[in-house]
């Protein structure tokens, strides 16, 4: 039996971040449990290839909305993710 490493992957963690569908950093940082200097990371990641949008809801109040190709994205890696899985119960 393969035994893989339970840490989750970079895949896991930005599925985890554009599940939010919108949220702010904290509400972003704690639900995907990690660090702010790695949630920078991954923001500045998401917004480059627009699977993310920075959203201005007031002065200085900014949330990270999922665009339809991080939708598309996430759809694909739960796909991904579920045949993994199926294949470790079986």
């Amino acid at each position: 039996m393969l035994n893989i490493d339970r840490r989750r992957s970079s895949i896991e963690v930005i599925a985890d971040m554009l599940r939010l569908g919108e949220a702010g950093k904290t509400e972003i940082m704690y639900s995907a449990n990690m660090s702010y200097f790695q949630l920078q990371k991954y923001l500045n990641f998401l917004l480059q290839l627009r699977l993310i949008d920075k959203v201005t809801v007031g002065n200085p109040v900014v949330t990270y909305r999922v665009t339809k190709k991080g939708l598309r994205l996430l759809k694909s890696i739960d796909g991904i993710l579920e045949i993994l899985e199926s294949r470790e119960e079986g």
